[in-house]
């Protein structure tokens, strides 16, 4: 279990380094086997792979920077760092998915034709297993960390595995039956809209956390009756709640009894805290102001 923000920094850190190397030798990998294989399309999944070095050089970025703590510059930290970091590696899932798609629709177009060899299909088929084995490994820290950039990455990987199954399925279809060629152009126009969804996707959770939105309202419900069950908590009201570095951040007013005692107001605020550390998964930095009851109706 990850102990610290440094040690879950290493992890991340060790896991895009892994993803780094793999993707090094996959480039060689399918341009040797592209060339000698005669393989446009692998040729082409080649340049794909050459933009997973980009984004993990991006992961590397954003989680070093992103977990360091807070400092007199950066009073809430850097987390913001990180969300960008994903942001980047969203549009760069967008930008090859159309570059994919035009590339196979141009194709298709033109009837282009391939004659690829059986090095060719070698090739494909151990890019998707490692590639594949890359989306599993770094998925999983990734949300053992709670890191969007490293779970961004990690689709990038699964997209590079799912291209590679386009040309697999089109150098593999060219080879049984050369009038088959054009099957390679659909299967990567198929792709293309799957990455795009995912790309997507990761883009719209990085502005939703980097424009500070509120989490799923059953969330935040349930943050609500976790500090309603607290003892002495008579209400809450004006909870607000954010996501800063994939955890909550959140500000509350608690209503007591306004006969307590300064410290029982502060004991008050700290079972709210326990609460909703230990109901809570994912919750970061708790701000709890305690307010008499009738103050909360006081403009």
């Amino acid at each position: 279990m990850v102990q610290s923000k440094t040690e879950e920094t290493r992890v991340g850190q060790r896991v895009t380094w892994v993803g780094a190397v793999a993707n090094a030798f996959l480039i060689v990998l399918k341009f040797l086997a592209g060339i000698l294989g005669h393989s446009q399309a692998l040729i082409a999944d080649a340049i794909h792979s050459i933009s997973d070095l980009f984004t993990d050089v991006v992961v590397l970025v954003g989680l070093t920077m992103g977990r360091k703590a807070p400092d007199a510059d950066h009073h809430f930290g850097h987390a913001r760092i990180e969300t960008t970091a994903s942001g980047i590696v969203g549009i760069s899932l967008l930008v090859i998915a159309v570059l994919i798609g035009y590339d196979a629709a141009r194709d298709i177009y033109h009837h282009t034709e391939a004659h690829p060899t059986w090095f060719a299909i070698f090739a494909a088929g151990l890019s998707i297993v490692v590639k594949e084995a890359l989306y599993r490994y770094t998925v999983h820290v990734g949300r053992r960390i709670r890191s969007s950039a490293l779970i961004a990455n990690a689709w990038h990987h699964r997209s590079d595995a799912l291209s590679s199954v386009a040309v697999l399925i089109g150098v593999t279809a060219a080879q049984l039956r050369p009038d088959w060629h054009i099957l390679d152009s659909y299967a990567a126009l198929v792709v293309s809209f799957f990455i795009i969804k995912v790309g997507l996707e990761i883009l719209q959770d990085s502005l939703r956390e980097i424009t500070d939105t509120a989490p799923d309202r059953e969330v935040i419900e349930r943050m609500r009756l976790c500090i309603k069950s607290v003892p002495n908590v008579v209400a809450v009201h004006d909870l607000k709640v954010r996501i800063m570095g994939g955890r909550y951040e959140l500000s509350v007013h608690v209503v007591v009894d306004p006969h307590l005692t300064v410290i029982e107001g502060h004991n008050a605020a700290r079972e709210v805290e326990r609460c909703l550390f230990g109901e809570i998964e994912d919750v970061g930095e708790i701000t709890v102001h305690i307010d008499p009851v009738g103050a909360e109706d006081t403009p």
